[in-house]
């Protein structure tokens, strides 16, 4: 799930109504309301609609539920003139470019956010963490095309975003905070992707950072776009995603010609439904003629045909839209979801609660009035975080995907401590202390069990901290255990410890070694724990 800020003055500019009827809609799409503070709303979304992940794209969805604007959006596309050529040498390297002019942009503070937090959002959603797609902005006045897209020796220098230095592209893989988040990506290439301009000044370093020469600021009014990546139709998705949210900003969609071949296209798909289909899915009493305006109201195209049919025109930036199902989901939330009857079911049957989930339900509780916030991390992660970075043995039990769609995802988790030290190395701009847990399934082997685990960070996090929270989580789990020493490599030696009821080791916690903090990309003391829940079933 993705939860996206919302800017009440700037999206009531673009949806032209008050943010109280947008708060009240909102829900009804489908999203959920995560907060509501003075200036803004975080909202959370599906990640299927990632066109909702800015408040461009919120407000373009919203003018069409609420009825100010209904229909399919016209998104025309000029000629920039402006040309990008591909080096044929990262063919194996990340070969796939999009582009896009945009011009006549106002920007400030808020729209700026929106654009940024779009970026990463899409970073994640579609992107993979940047493996399969990655984005570059840049401030055109500040650059001259043509544009090469290069492979380039690893000791070309330039300054990178938030630098005031030079530094060579494989100093950034290790001194720079993006570069040691992302250097797996191209670490293992001879040369690094390279975007640069007519006077080889660099505009970018898919998919690790932008030039600090072509940073967005308030002044900025035309930018380029660039996305580049490892599949095709996500490059081109992300690329219409991203230049209609900008639109719905006030700018002017130009074409870049990409070694012959003309990007973008904004062109909408068709698709032909049938209307009685929809209605026996739903159980709702549409028709052929009734369905067009539902379907208006969510932003498509919509027109009468032969019998139950209707030609249904799909805009560019829905990548969700796959199968006519998609499209009756949306006629569903345009019904709206209040209007649909709730009856009893047929059958009646008397169930209980599953043990493992009760223990799950006490172990959540107790961690929560420790003063630990609860998170969900992904099910699948990779070789390098649940072992590189914790300084542990790869482990023969690991259950690997065969076939992964990114290097992030090769394998199901065998431990949920890990995650937690991404989650906090992912909001370490947030304040401090900050405290979080989990109980979750992890596999060994085919074997699936639950574990929950813990992390906490602050300037003053030590082994007596993580010592007392364990121990008021094990005297609630109601068995009897002690404390042995550990050898651990992920904690500090001298500062950690093993659980263990009898003779079986079920746990350990501890400080965390200063070279897993530092590979995680963190900076303070962090101490953690994990707990096998098998034994205390």
């Amino acid at each position: 799930m993705a939860i996206i800020t919302l800017n009440y003055e700037y999206l009531e500019r673009l949806c032209r109504t008050d943010r109280e009827t947008i708060l009240a809609a909102i829900p009804m799409i489908g999203s959920d309301i995560e907060r509501l503070e003075e200036d803004h709303a975080d909202v959370e979304f599906f990640p299927d609609r990632t066109d909702l992940y800015s408040v461009e794209g919120v407000a373009r969805a919203m003018r069409g539920f609420l009825g100010i604007e209904t229909g399919l959006p016209d998104y025309p596309v000029g000629e920039s003139g402006i040309t990008f050529s591909i080096d044929p040498g990262l063919v194996g390297i990340r070969p796939c470019l999009g582009s896009a002019v945009i011009r006549g942009l106002s920007f400030d503070e808020a729209s700026i956010e929106s654009l940024m937090a779009l970026q990463e959002a899409l970073h994640w959603a579609i992107g993979r963490g940047r493996s399969k797609v990655a984005i570059g902005v840049h401030d055109l006045s500040t650059v001259t095309p043509p544009f090469r897209y290069i492979a380039s020796p690893r000791d070309r220098r330039f300054v990178p975003l938030d630098e005031t230095r030079e530094m060579t592209m494989e100093e950034m893989l290790t001194d720079h905070p993006k570069g040691r988040m992302f250097a797996g990506l191209v670490a293992d290439f001879d040369r690094f992707p390279l975007i640069v301009d007519a006077e080889d000044a660099v505009l970018s370093f898919p998919p690790i950072i932008n030039g600090e020469l072509t940073r967005i600021t308030e002044e900025t009014t035309d930018i380029l776009l660039d996305v580049t990546g490892t599949d095709e139709r996500a490059v081109e998705k992300t690329v219409s995603i991203i230049c209609t949210a900008l639109a719905e900003a006030g700018g002017r969609i130009e074409s870049v010609t990409i070694d012959g071949v003309c990007c973008p296209s904004l062109a909408p798909v068709e698709r032909t439904i049938d209307a009685d289909a929809c209605a026996r899915l739903l159980g709702i009493p549409v028709t052929r003629d009734s369905i067009i305006p539902l379907l208006e109201k969510m932003r498509f195209g919509a027109e009468p045909l032969k019998g139950s049919s209707v030609r249904v025109t799909v805009p560019c930036y829905r990548a969700d839209i796959m199968h006519d199902w998609d499209i009756f989901e949306d006629v569903a939330i345009a019904w709206g979801f209040n209007h649909f009857s709730g009856d009893l079911p047929p059958t009646f049957t008397i169930g209980k609660a599953d043990p493992a989930m009760e223990l799950a339900r006490i172990v959540s509780e107790v961690a929560i009035g420790l003063g630990y916030t609860e998170v969900m991390p992904f099910t699948l992660t990779n070789e390098r975080v649940s072992y590189e970075y914790m300084q542990r043995p790869v482990s023969d039990r690991a259950l690997r995907v065969l076939h992964p769609i990114s290097l992030e995802n090769t394998m199901l988790r065998t431990d949920l401590l890990p995650a937690l030290l991404e989650i906090l190395s992912a909001n370490k701009h947030r304040e401090l202390p900050q405290r979080i847990f989990a109980v979750g399934d992890v596999n060994d082997h085919t074997l699936t069990y639950q574990k929950v685990a813990g992390a906490a960070t602050h300037p003053g996090a030590d082994f007596s901290e993580v010592y007392a929270t364990i121990d008021a989580l094990l005297r609630e789990c109601a068995r009897e255990t002690s404390i042995a020493p550990s050898e651990d490599p992920a904690f500090l030696p001298g500062r950690q410890g093993a659980i263990c009821i009898g003779s079986e080791v079920v746990g350990s916690f501890g400080e965390l070694h200063p070279d897993v903090i530092l590979a995680f990309d963190l900076e303070h003391p962090v101490i953690g724990f994990e707990l096998d829940l098998r034994s205390f079933l």
